[in-house]
């Protein structure tokens, strides 16, 4: 079962996703971008290197993804996969940044991921004065440092992503309990397992 965990930075997906690996250790777990070689170095550029065009950049992020869905993916959907991240938020994201057509970006991403969706999503939301709070924290990386306003427009365009491309989803609240959120998804997957 191949299952993505979404939400903008600081939502907690990497700490659930470490958790839960501890609850299935046979899983395989991997992140978009960066979950391949080649998705390592197009991390690096994409978070690091400074600005680059807004289409080159959604053009690197599909790259990324196509390279991870036939490199990990694929070669794996017989085990349970958690992903930290998938087409959803790369839609998202390009989407909130320039107000590319969503229909586009939809239509390129199915193009990378050539059939393969997560067969199961965790949404993980946040509200602004928990956002303000655990941004506050860390130093904010390029995407990051486009402020507040545009980290909730591209967790409420997770949403409708979702939603248009008919994939179950489990809102997750990202200010509940660490343990509690740890038990909601254990919970979901095994249901569905």
């Amino acid at each position: 079962m191949y299952v993505a965990f979404e939400g903008i930075d600081t939502v907690g997906k990497s700490t659930q996703i470490e958790r839960l690996h501890t609850l299935y250790p046979d899983a395989l777990v991997t992140k978009e971008p960066g979950g391949t070689p080649l998705g390592r170095k197009i991390r690096h550029i994409l978070l690091h290197e400074g600005a680059i065009h807004p289409r080159s950049e959604a053009l690197l992020f599909l790259a990324d993804r196509a390279e991870h869905i036939e490199a990990v993916i694929r070669p794996n959907l017989q085990r349970l996969i958690l992903s930290d991240r998938s087409l959803v938020s790369g839609i998202a994201y390009a989407h909130a940044h320039r107000n590319f057509p969503i229909d586009r970006l939809i239509d390129l991403n199915l193009f990378a991921v050539d059939g393969v969706l997560p067969d199961l999503l965790f949404l993980f939301q946040i509200d602004r004065e928990t956002l303000q709070k655990r941004l506050a924290r860390k130093n904010a990386d390029a995407i990051e440092s486009r402020g507040i306003d545009y980290m909730l427009a591209v967790q409420e365009s997770m949403r409708r992503v979702a939603q248009r491309l008919q994939i179950e989803y489990v809102t997750i609240d990202a200010a509940a309990p660490i343990k509690t959120i740890t038990k909601t998804i254990y919970q979901a997957i095994k249901e569905r397992q």
